[in-house]
């Protein structure tokens, strides 16, 4: 016996090359309202032809595309079936459409205008008890723009199709079990795999076998399918394969066999195939391709339009058997991303796949409880800017979606109603007859404007719902590429806040939302809407409170944008007086906590703010900032008062106010306000103010280290550079090892490599707080080379700062990292900067003392070429230095097991006490022979930019040019030595040049070949004494 099934040629969406039962526009859509509407002709006559396999001669009368507007026409050839088994037949010939042949876009028949019963005569079968009686069906309104239609409780078009014999069926199963094992290579061998697939399908509602196979082999067709898809060209279109995988799901799904709901492979796949044709190139895009590229007779743009037809229908065979919306939450989920793409041609596709989603589910919607449609709210929300988009068509295709998005909310609200919320529902309804009676004559009007569509769904929408609603809305504002939609949802928002304030429950999640968005918001319109919305929520008093406690506590950024929120909020006086008491209690009950609990919340926030303020205000005048109209006339504002002055002002205020005495005198003893307000000086400011919390109030201190955490990654430089001021400051607390390092060491590996030297010296100011603690060593040892490499920094402050973490963390070091850190601090030996010069030869003398006995061969050399620089230095005129330099040297003659003369501790210059230099001298000169060349490196030196470092020097070198070897010296030549003196001859010092000019006549000396002594044997010595 025949069994009816949905056939290939006649089911919902009627042809899988034309387009679907359920029509797209018609003549009463919200589409063809604006557009003009078309009469039921020819394309028609010939949809209805088409579906009943008739042969239909060509006609030349264009029909009106369904998405683009374009006119296509093409001689119908019958059943589409037919056709693709045509196309099959001739894929060897690699002509797998007809170049000559375009499509036909069906419209509806004369009695399918795609409309849907509002007046919901059905709905008294629905029984939900008692409950449900005061409320009928009368008081469901109708939707302006369709006429009305009883809705079908199953798909039309079902015909009857004989059932496949077992033969058939054993060879339909043997060629899937080959697309199985991989035999899937070429287009017709996929096209087999899925038309045997799709064929199967007929036999599942009666033959067992067929049932089993299906069911028990679903992660292979799974599987098969996404390889099918992946294997598809991402960026063109050229074969039959995707069409019909989608074709296949979608006769599965018509036989209650989903294979994109479940399991997590099955939603991968679902993903896989929206993802495959929403972001395939536009249609112009895949002419132009073929037009570059030809692909035997293939026409692009036909395919193109069949593949969709075939994807949409995929889509409604989703929910035509859908009574717990689980799946159009589903639909919803996966198509939410490409609703809100960046390009047109994706947001447009997505958009009408959507429509006809929601126009098949109105069509056959039959509910059951319980409902698993969690999106409502997002969903309009979603739609409703889509009205608003500036792309013709996807505004088009959304108001379409919204006119089937209603009837579906309507029924689902009707359906969940009970007693308690029955008035409220008809409350509902009676309004929204109101507002779709009023534009009941421009229906088109209705449909394009978001806030009117937000008008009649919010009666309709809880308070979980309005939330979804206000979330979706916000996520929009961060599309910048569109104004208008920020205008929109601007509209949105302030027309939700007006007409369902009292039903909001999320409102904190709200408020974080505005606060964290408003910065993108450009428009001013915009952002006054949003400020507005502010103060609707913060004028009602159920959420005075719940606002204000947001506003002072949240851990947001205190910046321009927060205090626009502050300053332009528009409030009533009643209400005024209202939130400002609300306001002073909330400080009153902040005042009376203990002592250390004073500023944990509303002023340590403040204080920060204020501070931020301070370096914001730092060389700005009166006219550079927006004073409000009236607030102090001309005569009461004096020329020396500066924003710097106010945010000084209220700083004190602050300090004063919140018992912080002690931290205020010392401030006023340290000059600190005046550090604040210095250009140059106001982080040493902010030091001195961290120090004397940390001193006078440390539980408080620690708990600003923590609330400090948010501040450090927001606003611009000023922000953070005083934020993390503050921070560093506070790390000298033993609390601070219990913070995570990705708040201390790695935040500060970050400002280490930073442009701005700020942030950089801010950064080892926190590592060198860091390291008096010995659990944090281990983590900042991680950072050894970027200390290191700060070594070689033109910035003073940052140098030492280097050289202090340096000190703590040498005695741990790698001998790698040991050698790497002296090599750089025998370039800082000279350097023009006492400190530097100094603490560098300290740090040298450390790291001599940390080598290893095993290393100590290899840093020998570096500690031998340090000899000369640091006795020379030794006489220095800065006494500091002379000092540190006779340490160093103390150290290296240990490291080198040698004994220093006590002439070398002697603070007399050497050009006082020459006998003491020439004891020096001999001593070196002995040690060092046959290791280093002692006489050179002391003539560089000569030219050091110190006069007593030059004047030691050359001294030096005319000792040893009298005490070395004098045959070693000829053999090194003096030629260059006498050069470099006889430029100093010229020095300006009358000392220096009296001892340039006797170290010449040394050195000339030396190197003079002395004169042949003449040899007298014994005789000639006896004959002159005996003439004698």
């Amino acid at each position: 016996m025949p069994l009816s099934r949905r056939g290939r040629g006649s089911r919902l969406a009627g042809s899988r090359a034309a387009t679907s039962s359920l029509p797209r526009a018609t003549a009463l859509s919200p589409k063809s309202a604006g557009r003009g509407a078309l009469s039921i002709s020819h394309a028609q006559l010939l949809t209805r032809r088409r579906h009943s396999s008739e042969q239909v001669p060509p006609e030349s009368e264009p029909q009106a595309d369904f998405r683009s507007g374009k006119w296509l026409q093409e001689p119908a050839t019958g059943d589409a079936r037919d056709s693709r088994q045509a196309l099959r037949a001739r894929m060897s010939s690699k002509h797998r459409i007809c170049s000559q042949e375009e499509v036909v876009i069906p419209y509806a028949y004369d009695n399918d205008s795609g409309s849907v019963d509002l007046e919901l005569s059905n709905l008294e079968t629905i029984k939900k008890g008692s409950s449900s009686i005061e409320l009928t069906d009368l008081d469901i309104p109708d939707i302006p723009g369709l006429h009305c239609e009883p809705l079908s409780d199953s798909p039309r078009h079902l015909t009857r199709q004989d059932p496949l014999n077992e033969a058939i069926v054993d060879k339909l199963i043997q060629s899937i079990q080959r697309g199985f094992s991989g035999e899937l290579k070429g287009e017709l061998e996929k096209l087999t795999f899925l038309g045997s697939l799709s064929s199967l399908s007929r036999a599942l509602p009666y033959d067992e076998t067929t049932e089993s196979f299906i069911h028990s082999h679903i992660a292979h067709i799974v599987h098969t399918l996404n390889v099918l898809v992946q294997e598809e060209r991402p960026h063109s279109l050229s074969s039959l394969v995707r069409q019909e995988v989608f074709v296949t799901i979608a006769d599965l799904s018509y036989q209650d066999v989903h294979l994109l709901f479940g399991s997590e492979d099955r939603a991968e796949l679902f993903s896989l195939v929206i993802k495959s044709i929403i972001t395939l190139p536009s249609v112009r895009t895949l002419t132009q391709i073929q037009e570059i590229m030809p692909n035997g007779t293939c026409n692009t743009e036909c395919l193109y339009r069949q593949t969709f037809q075939a994807f949409s229908e995929m889509l409604q065979s989703l929910v035509v058997k859908d009574p717990y919306l689980e799946n159009l939450d589903t639909i919803i989920k996966h198509l939410d991303p490409w609703l809100q793409s960046v390009k047109d041609h994706e947001r447009e596709r997505a958009t009408a796949s959507m429509t006809q989603v929601l126009k098949c589910l109105s069509r056959h919607l039959s509910l059951k409880l319980p409902l698993r449609f969690q999106r409502l709210g997002h969903l309009v929300a979603l739609m409703a800017l889509l009205c608003g988009d500036p792309q013709e068509n996807v505004a088009e295709e959304a108001a379409e979606s919204i006119h089937y998005l209603l009837h579906i909310t309507l029924r689902l609200k009707y359906i969940i109603h009970d007693k308690k919320n029955q008035q409220n529902l008809k409350r509902a309804l009676t309004k929204c007859r109101e507002f779709l009676e009023l534009y009941s004559s421009a229906a088109k009007c209705f449909y394009s404007c978001p806030f009117r569509i937000a008008q009649v769904f919010e009666g309709f929408l809880d308070s979980n719902e309005l939330c979804q609603f206000i979330m979706t809305t916000f996520d929009t504002l961060k599309n910048l590429n569109h104004p208008c939609i920020q205008r929109s949802a601007g509209e949105l928002l302030l027309t939700l806040a007006k007409n369902a304030e009292s039903r909001f429950e999320k409102v904190p999640e709200i408020m974080g939302v505005i606060c964290a968005q408003l910065s993108i918001i450009s428009q001013p319109r915009v952002r006054q809407q949003i400020i507005n919305t502010v103060s609707l929520f913060i004028s009602r008093p159920k959420y005075t409170d719940i606002v204000l406690s947001f506003l002072l506590c949240h851990p947001v950024p205190y910046n321009r944008h927060l205090a626009e929120v502050w300053r332009m909020l528009a409030v009533e006086l009643p209400n005024t007086t209202w939130i400002l008491w609300r306001l002073l209690r909330k400080l009153q009950k902040c005042h009376n906590e203990p002592a250390q609990e004073k500023m944990a919340y509303v002023a340590v926030a403040l204080l920060m703010t204020l501070l931020i303020q301070i370096h914001h205000s730092i060389g700005l005048t009166m006219s550079d900032v927006d004073i409000p109209s009236g607030l102090y006339t001309e005569q009461e504002v004096s020329s020396e008062v500066t924003p710097l002055c106010f945010a000084m002002q209220a700083t004190k205020t602050l300090l004063l106010r919140t018992c912080c005495l002690q931290e205020f005198n010392i401030m006023e003893k340290n000059k600190g306000w005046a550090l604040l307000g210095g250009k140059d000086c106001h982080l040493q400011g902010v030091f001195l103010l961290a120090n004397a919390l940390l001193e006078r109030n440390r539980l408080l201190a620690q708990k600003v280290m923590y609330l400090l955490v948010p501040f450090l990654n927001r606003g611009n430089d000023k922000h953070k550079l005083t934020s993390a001021g503050f921070f560093v400051e506070l790390l000298r607390s033993p609390v601070a090892k219990r913070l995570p390092s990705i708040y201390s060491v790695a935040r500060f590996k970050d400002w280490l490599q930073d442009g701005n030297h700020l942030f950089r010296i801010l950064g080892l100011r926190g590592l060198y707080n860091l390291v008096g603690h010995q659990e944090m060593r281990e983590d900042i040892k991680s950072l050894l080379p970027y200390i290191v490499d700060s070594l070689r920094e033109t910035d003073k402050k940052i140098v030492l700062s280097a050289i202090q973490i340096l000190l703590q963390l040498v005695r741990t070091m790698d001998f790698t990292t040991l050698a790497a850190m002296m090599r750089t601090l025998f370039s800082l030996f000279g350097d023009v900067r006492p400190d530097v010069h100094r603490f560098s030869m300290t740090l040298f003398g450390a790291a001599i003392k940390s080598v290893k006995n095993p290393d100590k061969k290899s840093v020998e050399k570096q500690v031998l070429d340090s000899l000369v620089p640091l006795l020379l230095y030794s006489q220095d005129e800065n006494d500091s230095v002379a000092e540190e330099s006779r340490r160093v040297l103390t150290i290296c003659a240990q490291f080198l097991k040698w004994k220093l003369p006590q002439e070398v501790y002697s603070k007399d210059p050497w050009h006082i006490k020459p006998t003491e230099a020439g004891t020096i001298c001999r001593f070196f000169e002995k040690k060092c022979k046959g290791k280093i060349n002692i006489l050179e490196q002391t003539l560089i030196y000569s030219k050091n930019p110190k006069l007593s470092v030059r004047r030691s020097a050359v001294l030096f070198v005319g000792l040893l040019s009298k005490y070395m070897d004098h045959n070693e010296l000829r053999r090194m030549g003096t030629d260059r030595i006498e050069d470099d003196l006889r430029d100093l001859l010229c020095d300006p010092e009358p000392s220096l040049c009296i001892i340039t000019s006797q170290t010449l006549l040394l050195v000339q000396m030396a190197s003079a070949e002395p004169k042949p002594k003449q040899r007298v044997n014994w005789l000639q010595k006896l004959m002159g004494r005996s003439s004698a």
